[in-house]
C-alpha cells in the first residue's frame, strides 16, 4: 500500500455525526443490518411457539377427534384472517405422540432461544467492534488536526481542554457509533416482529399495543428534550471545569507565590456547585420521564389482561392465544425502551459531536496550513530572502512591522537586534514559520515561504525559542526527535500479527507504519550505526558545554550487564583498579568497600542487612519495615527486638534534640531519618510506652523499626551500633538472602565479582561508599574515579549512559541551561539550512552566550544562522545586522572574514568542547 499523504488522512471534520459514521463505515453497517434482517424469521418462531406447546401439546388440540398422533415439524405459511386466511402446505412433518409433540416443540424452543442468543451475541460483538474501530479513528482524526495547529490557533485553544475532549468527550460518541445504524433496525424489526405477532394472534389487541407504543414515541421524546439543554450546559461546563484545573496547575507557582489558596478554592468550590446543580436537575427531569415511560408500559397488560381476559372467556380468543399475546408484549417493552433511549443517546451524542467539531472547526482556529503530501524537497532552502511590505498589528492594534521589506542574499550570518522591540522576534518567527498571520510576503528564492511544504520545512528549518519543548523521554529521544520523519527500516514481526494491524489501521483510517520500525535517519545527521549517532550527539553536548552533565548522568545511570556484558566486565575492572589505586596511594580510608562477611560502617542497618539494592517499592524505605518477609528474616536473626529498642532511642534523642526547632532547621537535614512533621507521631509513640515495650502497639513497633534501618553509625553519630550489633546484622544476610530467593523477587543483591544492575555505574565502580569521617572524600574520590574512567577507555560508554538521562515532564528533571542545550543540539543534530534563534540562550550569562554564538557560528558555516540579540555587543561574527524601528527594517552587510581555526571564536568553541578530566 503506498504511505497515505497527511493531505489524504486529515480532512475537515463533517459537521453531521450519521453522515460522518455513514462516510467511513457503511459496509460494516450494511452487514450487520443484513444479519439482523436474517434473524428476525427465527425471533417470529420463538414467538409462535408458546402458543403451540399451550394449544396443541397441553390442550390436546392437535389430537381432536382421538388421533393417537399428531404432525411435528410441519411447514406451512398462513396469513391472519384479516389478511385473507390463506395457506400454503410445504411439509406435512413427522408424526409422534402427545408427549413426544410436547417434548419436541419444547426443545424447538430451545433450540430457536439459543439461536437468537447467538445472533444477539454476534451484532453486539460486531457492534461493539464497529464502534471501537470508529472511535479510533476519530480520535486520531482529531489529534491529526491537533498536529495541524498553527501557533495562532494554538493560542486561542486551551490544551487541556483539547485533551479532555479527545479523550472522554468522543468516548459517548465512540459507544454510539456501533449502534447508530444497527440498533434502530435491530431494535425496530424486534420490536415490529412482536407487534405483528400480536396483530396476527388478534387485530384489536395489536392495535392496542401499536396505540400505546405511538404514545410512547410522541410524549417521551418531547419530555426529553430539557434533558438535552441541561445535557450540553452540563458538558461545555465540565470542559471548563477541566480547563481551569489545568490552569491552576500550569500556574501552581503564581498561587503558592501569592498566597491565593483561599481564593482557587472558592472558585473551584463554585464551578463543582454549578456542576452539582446541573446535575441535579438532570436528575429531577430524568426520573419523571422514566416514571412516565414506565407507567405507559405497564398500561398496555392492563388492556390485554382485562379484555384479552375478557374476550377469552367469551371464546373468541382461546388461551393459548392471550398466553402467546402476553408473552410477546413481554418481548416488545424493551426494545421500545431501548429505542426512546437510543433516540435520547442519539440527540445527546449529536449535541457533543456538535461541540467536538465546532472545538476543531478550521473557522475557530483561523487558517491551518497543511502539506499536500510528505514528500520532501531535495532542494537546500537557499537563494535570497526577500521580504515585502510585512504588517504585523499587536493585541492593542498597534503596529510591530509597517511595510517593511528587505533582503538577505543566503547563505549568511544574520543578527537581529532587538533593542528592547517586539519586532525582532516577530521577524525570527516569520522566517522560522513560527507566525503565519502576517501581512505582505516572504520569498525564499522563488518559493513563498507560506507554500513551502510542511514536511520540507520541518527537517531543513530549525527554530529555538525562549522556552524549550522537551518531551518526557530520555535526553537521546529529545536529541534525535528531528531524526523521526518516516521509517527507513522495518522492523521483523510476526506475519498474522503485522497483517492483522495493518488490516485495522487501514479499516480505521490511522497510519500502517509500525512504531517498531527503524525511524531514525543515519545519514540525515551522517553516522552509520546507533553507537556512531550517540558519538555525534556526545561531541555536540560537549561542544554547547555539557559535557560534565553528561558524564555525571552517566554516572548515576543504570545499566544492564545482559545487553553489554563487555561494558559490564570493564566496569568489574575499573572497581578492581579503583581499590588498587586507593591503597597504593594510601587513600584507602577514601571509601570502604562492600564485603560480604564485614559491617559497613558509612551504609545504613537496610543496606547492610539488604546487602543489595532494592527494585521494588516493597523493600524501598519506610516500607521495608512492613515487609512481611524482611520482618520474619530479621526475627530470626534475633535482630528484630534490638531494632525497635534501638527505634525507641533514635525517638528520644530526636524528640529531645529538635525540641523547639523551627521545621527548616539544618539538623532536619543531617538527621534525614525524621521528618519534622512526624515529631508528633513519634512523641506520641514515646508516651504510650509508658517505660515498657510490651505497652506498644504492632503499628507502634513497625514506625519504630522504621528509624535504625535508615541509621548511619559514622553520619549520625549516636553511639547507637556496637561490635554485637555488627555481628548480628552480617549473619542476617544469609537469612534475608534465603527467604527473598523463596519469596518475592525484590532485591538485586551485590556480588563483588558482578555489576548490579540496580545499583548506578559510580555505585559499580565504587562497590563501597564514600566515608563520612575524611574532609574532602567526595570530590578526591571524583577525581579517582576520573582517571581510572580516562585510563580504562569508559568515558565514551560512560557518557552514552548519560545520553539515557530522563528529562521529565515537560524537561523539569533539567536545569533551564541544561533544557536550553538540549534545545540547541536538537537543532543542530539535523543540519537545518536556517536555523533561528529567538531567546534560546537567555538561561546563559553574557559570557556563555558570547562563546555559545562563536560556536553556532562555527558549527552553521556554509548555512544560514539568523539570532535574536539584544544589542550589538554579541553581534561582531555577523555578516549582517537587521535593525528595527518605526515598524521598519534596515539591514547592514559586514565584510567580515571568516575566523580561522587559531582566532578568537574556533579558541572559545574549543574550550567548552573539551572533554571532562
Amino acid at each position: 500500500m503506498d504511505r497515505q499523504s497527511v493531505g489524504d488522512i486529515v480532512r475537515p471534520m463533517e459537521k453531521s455525526l450519521f453522515r460522518y459514521i455513514w462516510t467511513h463505515s457503511k459496509r460494516d453497517q450494511i452487514l450487520v443490518c443484513g444479519v439482523v434482517l436474517v434473524s428476525q424469521p427465527f425471533y417470529f418462531a420463538s414467538l409462535d411457539l408458546p402458543r403451540q406447546i399451550v394449544n396443541q401439546a397441553i390442550q390436546g388440540e392437535a389430537f381432536r377427534d382421538g388421533q393417537a398422533t399428531a404432525p411435528f415439524l410441519p411447514f406451512t405459511l398462513s396469513l391472519p384472517g384479516w389478511l385473507g386466511g390463506s395457506s400454503w402446505h410445504i411439509f406435512e412433518g413427522f408424526q409422534v405422540g402427545r408427549i413426544g409433540l410436547l417434548l419436541g416443540l419444547s426443545c424447538l424452543f430451545l433450540f430457536f432461544v439459543i439461536v437468537n442468543g447467538a445472533f444477539k451475541y454476534w451484532i453486539n460483538v460486531a457492534k461493539g467492534v464497529l464502534g471501537e474501530r470508529m472511535l479510533r479513528r476519530l480520535r486520531f482524526d482529531l489529534f491529526t488536526m491537533v498536529l495541524r495547529f498553527t501557533p495562532e490557533a494554538l493560542r486561542t485553544v486551551k490544551s487541556s481542554e483539547t485533551a479532555t475532549i479527545i479523550k472522554d468527550e468522543v468516548e459517548p460518541v465512540g459507544g454510539f457509533i456501533g449502534d447508530a445504524f444497527i440498533t434502530p433496525v435491530f431494535l425496530g424489526m424486534q420490536a415490529l416482529t412482536a407487534l405483528f405477532f400480536i396483530m396476527v394472534q388478534h387485530i384489536w389487541l395489536g392495535l392496542m399495543a401499536l396505540a400505546v407504543v405511538a404514545i410512547q414515541f410522541t410524549i417521551i421524546p418531547r419530555m426529553r428534550r430539557e434533558l438535552l439543554r441541561l445535557g450540553r450546559l452540563r458538558q461545555i461546563s465540565s470542559r471548563e471545569f477541566a480547563g481551569r484545573i489545568g490552569e491552576v496547575l500550569d500556574g501552581i507557582e503564581a498561587v503558592h507565590v501569592h498566597n491565593a489558596y483561599g481564593w482557587e478554592r472558592a472558585e473551584i468550590g463554585h464551578r463543582l456547585y454549578q456542576l452539582f446543580d446541573l446535575r441535579l436537575q438532570i436528575y429531577n427531569r430524568k426520573f419523571i420521564v422514566k416514571f412516565v415511560n414506565n407507567f405507559l408500559s405497564q398500561l398496555t397488560p392492563f388492556f390485554f389482561y382485562s379484555i384479552g381476559g375478557y374476550l377469552a372467556i367469551r371464546g373468541t380468543l382461546d388461551i393459548g392465544q392471550l398466553v402467546a399475546v402476553i408473552a410477546a408484549y413481554r418481548e416488545l417493552p424493551p426494545p421500545l425502551k431501548e429505542l426512546i433511549d437510543w433516540d435520547q443517546q442519539r440527540l445527546d451524542v449529536q449535541v457533543k459531536y456538535d461541540q467536538v467539531a465546532q472545538h476543531f472547526s478550521e473557522e475557530r482556529l483561523a487558517p491551518i496550513l497543511l502539506g499536500k503530501d510528505e514528500a520532501v524537497d531535495e532542494e537546500p532552502l537557499g537563494g535570497p530572502l526577500v521580504a515585502e511590505d510585512l504588517r504585523v498589528a499587536d493585541p492593542h492594534g498597534g503596529m510591530v512591522l509597517d511595510g517593511a521589506s528587505f533582503e538577505i542574499p543566503l547563505p549568511a550570518e544574520v543578527a537581529l537586534i532587538s533593542g528592547g522591540s517586539a519586532a525582532a522576534s516577530i521577524t525570527a518567527q516569520i522566517i522560522a514559520r513560527r507566525m503565519l498571520s502576517f501581512g505582505g510576503r516572504v520569498r525564499l528564492g522563488e518559493r513563498d515561504i507560506a507554500q513551502i511544504p510542511l514536511a520540507t520545512a520541518g527537517r531543513r528549518l530549525a527554530y529555538a525559542g525562549i522556552d524549550p519543548i522537551l518531551f518526557p523521554g530520555s535526553i537521546r529521544d529529545n536529541l534525535i526527535y528531528g531524526l523521526r520523519h518516516s521509517p527507513v527500516g522495518k522492523f521483523k514481526e510476526d506475519e498474522r500479527e503485522a497483517l492483522r494491524r495493518i488490516k485495522e489501521a487501514q479499516r480505521t483510517g490511522n497510519p500502517i507504519d509500525n512504531i517498531s520500525d527503524q525511524w531514525i535517519d543515519y545519514e540525515l545527521v551522517g553516522a552509520k550505526d546507533e553507537e556512531d549517532l550517540d558519538h555525534i550527539l556526545i561531541d555536540l553536548m560537549k561542544k554547547v558545554g555539557m559535557g560534565t552533565e553528561i558524564y555525571l548522568f552517566g554516572l548515576a545511570g543504570r545499566i544492564d550487564p545482559e545487553r553489554d556484558p563487555d561494558f559490564a566486565a570493564r566496569l568489574v575492572e575499573g572497581r578492581q583498579r579503583l581499590r588498587e589505586t586507593f591503597q597504593a596511594e594510601g587513600m584507602g580510608d577514601l571509601v570502604e568497600p562492600f564485603d560480604p562477611r564485614q559491617f559497613n560502617d558509612q551504609s545504613t542497618i537496610a543496606e547492610n542487612i539488604l546487602f543489595g539494592v532494592p527494585t521494588s517499592d516493597a523493600f524501598r524505605g519506610r516500607n521495608l519495615a512492613e515487609n512481611p518477609s524482611f520482618r520474619k528474616a530479621i526475627d530470626e536473626a534475633g535482630l528484630f527486638d534490638d531494632l525497635v529498642h534501638m527505634g525507641i532511642q533514635i525517638a528520644e534523642t530526636m524528640t529531645e534534640i529538635f525540641e523547639g526547632l523551627p521545621p527548616g532547621h539544618s539538623l532536619f537535614e543531617q538527621f534525614s531519618f525524621i521528618g519534622a512533621e512526624e515529631l508528633p507521631e513519634f512523641e506520641a509513640i514515646l508516651r504510650r510506652r509508658r517505660g515498657s515495650d510490651d505497652s506498644l502497639t504492632g503499628e507502634d513497633r513497625t514506625r519504630l523499626l522504621s528509624l535504625p534501618l535508615a541509621y548511619i553509625e559514622a553520619r549520625h553519630r549516636l553511639g547507637l551500633i556496637d561490635s554485637h550489633l555488627k555481628v548480628q546484622v552480617v549473619q542476617a544476610r544469609g537469612l534475608v538472602r534465603t527467604e527473598f530467593e523463596t519469596a518475592e523477587a525484590g532485591v538485586e543483591f551485590y556480588d563483588p565479582a558482578k555489576v548490579c544492575s540496580a545499583a548506578p555505574v559510580r555505585d559499580n565502580l565504587l562497590f563501597g561508599r564514600v566515608s563520612y569521617r575524611v574532609a574532602n572524600a567526595q570530590a578526591r574520590v571524583a577525581e579517582a574515579i576520573a582517571a581510572i574512567v580516562k585510563e580504562l577507555g569508559l568515558l565514551e560508554e560512560i557518557e552514552r549512559v548519560g545520553l539515557d538521562r530522563q528529562v521529565g515532564t515537560a524537561g523539569r528533571l533539567l536545569t533551564a541551561q541544561e533544557r536550553a542545550s538540549v534545545n540547541l543540539v536538537r537543532c543542530l543534530v539535523k543540519r537545518p539550512d536556517i536555523l533561528v534563534i529567538d531567546g534560546a540562550l537567555a538561561p546563559f550569562d553574557e559570557t556563555r552566550a558570547q562563546q555559545m554564538i562563536s560556536l553556532l557560528i562555527e558549527l552553521g558555516r556554509g548555512r544560514s544562522l539568523f539570532m535574536v540579540l539584544p544589542n550589538e555587543r554579541q553581534a561582531s561574527g555577523f555578516d549582517i545586522l537587521m535593525r528595527f524601528g518605526d515598524g521598519k527594517i534596515t539591514t547592514e552587510t559586514k565584510a567580515l572574514q571568516a575566523p580561522g581555526p587559531s582566532e578568537p571564536n574556533a579558541a572559545q568553541a574549543e574550550e567548552i568542547a573539551g572533554e571532562v578530566a
